[in-house]
């Protein structure tokens, strides 16, 4: 079995979204397993300096077009919500929470909440509406809400994303495969040939 390929994505990533819904499938077609990393864009555009694409001048008007266009073009349900972008320390905090109990409970944790924001239009800034998300999987809710409290889990998202950043992070999503980093959602046809072939 070769080694898992590490998924690094935030929340409030339309691009990343789009890799959620396909990598793990991708993966399992070459025998791969996938690592899912939740991390802070916020925090990592304060390190290189960048700044949100969609606050761009003409950029985000492309941006905006181009998210659900993508959608369309990887069949997956995409519309973007009115609140964007938003603040996803609930969801990152509760994703790490969850994983160190049941990794596969925490991924479908995932997908609940970048669902709810990108078919539902639901703000998974509020970490009212995280744990009720976390919920509705069976999720012991009074649980959740105390542990987010907890400087132990708000310092793990942040420790995540420093590390991802070492690793050479810088945007969402950022798929490396045996050493190899590939950033973006239209790295998406390179990463399944790299996976065919070994390498290019």
């Amino acid at each position: 079995m070769s080694e898992p390929i590490d998924f690094y994505f935030d929340f409030t990533s339309p691009y990343g979204y789009l890799m959620s819904e396909k990598i793990d499938a991708l993966a399992e077609r070459f025998g791969r397993k996938v690592r899912w990393h939740p991390v802070l864009l916020g925090m990592i555009f304060k390190t290189t300096g960048a700044t949100a694409p969609v606050g761009i001048p003409l950029k985000g008007d492309y941006l905006r077009r181009d998210f659900e266009r993508s959608g369309r073009y990887y069949e997956v349900p995409l519309t973007m919500p009115a609140k964007f972008p938003v603040a996803i320390q609930a969801a990152g905090r509760t994703y790490y929470w969850l994983h160190g109990q049941d990794c596969a409970l925490a991924r479908r944790f995932a997908h609940a909440a970048y669902r709810a924001m990108f078919r539902e239009g639901r703000d998974i800034s509020s970490p009212e509406e995280v744990v009720g998300i976390a919920a509705s999987l069976g999720v012991d809710a009074a649980a959740l809400s105390a542990a987010l409290q907890t400087d132990e889990v708000k310092e793990r998202l942040k420790t995540e994303t420093e590390a991802a950043m070492a690793r050479g992070v810088f945007g969402s999503p950022h798929v490396i495969i045996d050493g190899e980093a590939f950033w973006g959602m239209d790295r998406y046809e390179q990463i399944e040939r790299w996976l065919e072939t070994g390498g290019f």
